[in-house]
């Protein structure tokens, strides 16, 4: 099968398809999905040891176990 037809039948069944479906097959493809986005920014090269730090400070910040360090000049940060 060519990719083109593969694609085409993913679309159409992605439309259609169950919210749990969907979800879990984000889950799958999360990380590439994420490793993908950060490539993508421009001037952004990070090393496997810098995204998986990222990662898990961001699975903390969902759990509510961490807050976000937004850095600058104190007067700012108040």
């Amino acid at each position: 099968m060519k990719m083109l037809t593969i694609r085409q039948k993913l679309i159409t069944y992605l439309a259609d398809a169950d919210d749990n479906i969907i979800s879990a097959l984000y889950t799958l493809l999360e990380r590439d999905i994420l490793e993908k986005d950060l490539r993508e920014d421009e001037g952004f090269d990070s090393t496997e040891e810098q995204f998986l730090l990222l990662e898990e400070q961001r699975e903390l910040y969902i759990k509510g176990q961490a807050k976000s360090d937004i850095r600058g000049d104190d007067e700012n940060n108040k």
